[in-house]
């Protein structure tokens, strides 16, 4: 199964964001990209990609294990930007630097649990909003974006969540994000 660690903004948090993201659809070309649906509106922390079954029980302990030892932080959404000419993403600030940490423990999960792991980058905390087929100009998006800063909330837990991508080849049809398990931060040190 199709497997990523992440952290989901509460429902309130993604109804703030929802009218922004609409007013970015209204502006010109915004129907050529793909945009990403309230549903997966996620801050990936580490992609596992294809996971064996089997995997999966030690994935969840290790995962659990790193989860407790994180403390919950204080997160928003803030500004925007673009990987290349290809992605738009809503930024974050607040505790960044513990949102980074949980990132690495859930990628040291998923080494220590036997998951193959591709080279390791500096965790970029991002929610990916639209993606282009081709390149895209994204500065009038980020423009509008440059003011948004949303309300904080505190991370309080972590995820671990099933993709399960379009079979139908219906045009417009979205990966559906099943949320397998979620552990509380804290609580252990």
């Amino acid at each position: 199964m199709r497997l990523f660690a992440a952290v989901l903004p509460p429902e309130d948090v993604i109804d703030e964001l929802a009218p922004v993201v609409d007013e970015l659809g209204k502006l010109p070309g915004a129907g050529g990209l793909r945009w990403t649906g309230r549903p997966g509106w996620h801050f990936t922390l580490a992609f596992y990609g294809e996971v064996d079954d089997e995997v999966v029980p030690e994935l969840s302990a290790r995962l659990e294990r790193a989860a407790r030892r994180t403390e919950p932080f204080g997160l928003e959404l803030r500004g925007g930007g673009h990987f290349g000419r290809r992605a738009l993403w809503i930024g974050a600030s607040g505790d960044v630097r513990t949102m980074r940490l949980l990132a690495e423990r859930s990628e040291a999960a998923a080494r220590k649990a036997g998951v193959p792991m591709e080279e390791h980058r500096s965790y970029r905390p991002h929610l990916t909003v639209a993606r282009s087929r081709g390149p895209a100009d994204f500065a009038p998006y980020t423009a509008l974006l440059d003011g948004f800063a949303g309300r904080p909330w505190t991370v309080s837990e972590l995820c671990l969540i099933r993709s399960n991508l379009p079979r139908s080849g219906v045009p417009g049809e979205r990966p559906r994000y099943e949320t397998l398990a979620r552990w509380a931060l804290g609580s252990g040190t």
